[in-house]
């Protein structure tokens, strides 16, 4: 009996990292809560091509949008815990769902083993190249005189950007009316057509239009300024001072996934931030590659979320489920 029992130890200390060296052994997939083509998901596609270099593996990312992100965000919660599902998702599902729903179908604590911190997207403000309004004092000076004269676009109600827009307005002390879209597209093209005065709106989602004349940013969003764009005020610098919004996104996998597994996944996607390829992809898209500890990436999840949860308070934001 006692020599079985010692085998079986010897075994299990073998395993462990023999799983993580032998992992993965076959195609891991990446769920992203949104259609092609968002923050989201071009965070993950990139961050899958490196993977699947380093792997010599296929790592696929499938798109599941819907449901406030609800949808994919508990098929990953539901997946075995073996390394080959995992998340890529952002601020919209841990820091501002359980902030805005009185019932949210996954628990982070419960479900998730948080990976790492990929990707932080500053918000900006932003308006029609041709409108009056040309820095953020004319815009608090003309909401003061005519409340509820300006209008500002968001990717839906509950959004982080909506929550984003609410918390620029109460620190402002002005009155902005929020005009709901179907994703941060859509509330990009109603700045640049002028259906609203004003969008928050991710600046990546803002670039195009940028490029094309049709808008100009009146600020950034966060206290600091966006590297590849140091030309762009942030709202601190027209006095505006505890608002510090980005859309940050980051890599999940189910609890219970083995340690050695999330450990190797964790120092392999880091690795891959770092890469001089990742750096520049995302800050043409006015963002920063990152890369973090899980605990790191906790304490960030943990933050955001008491943030928001004081503005959707503030704002009286509530969702119905």
């Amino acid at each position: 009996m006692k020599t079985l029992l010692a085998c079986l130890l010897a075994l299990s200390t073998i395993s462990a990292p023999a799983l993580a060296q032998n992992y993965p052994d076959r195609p891991v997939r990446v769920l992203v809560p949104f259609a092609p083509g968002g923050v989201v998901d071009i965070a993950a596609r990139h961050v899958s091509e490196q993977l699947s270099k380093t792997w010599n593996q296929s790592v696929i990312v499938e798109n599941r949008p819907g449901g406030n992100g609800f949808i994919a965000t508990t098929a990953a919660a539901r997946a075995a815990p073996d390394g080959y599902t995992l998340l890529m998702a952002h601020t919209g599902e841990f820091s501002v769902n359980p902030a805005v729903f009185p019932k949210v179908p996954y628990d982070l604590d419960r479900d998730f083993e948080p990976i790492t911190l990929v990707s932080d997207t500053p918000l900006v403000l932003a308006t029609k190249s041709d409108s009056k309004l040309d820095s953020i004092k004319t815009v608090i000076e003309l909401s003061k005189a005519t409340p509820d004269s300006l209008t500002f676009s968001s990717p839906g109600r509950g959004s982080f950007n909506h929550l984003a827009g609410e918390w620029f307005a109460n620190s402002a002390g002005i009155e902005l009316m929020h005009v709901p879209y179907r994703g941060g597209s859509p509330a990009a093209a109603a700045v640049a057509s002028g259906e609203v005065s004003l969008g928050v709106v991710a600046a990546s989602s803002m670039d195009q239009f940028v490029k094309s004349g049709h808008v100009k940013i009146l600020a950034v969003m966060t206290k600091r300024k966006i590297a590849s764009r140091p030309d762009w005020p942030t709202l601190e610098d027209a006095g505006v001072k505890d608002v510090d919004a980005a859309n940050w996104v980051g890599l999940f996998a189910p609890k219970g996934t083995p340690p050695e597994i999330l450990e190797k996944i964790n120092r392999d996607v880091n690795e891959a931030l770092q890469s001089r390829k990742l750096q520049e992809t995302f800050a043409m898209g006015g963002g920063e590659a990152v890369g973090t500890t899980p605990q790191e990436f906790r304490v960030r999840i943990a933050r955001d979320l008491q943030t928001n949860r004081e503005i959707a308070q503030r704002a009286n934001v509530q969702m119905q489920e």
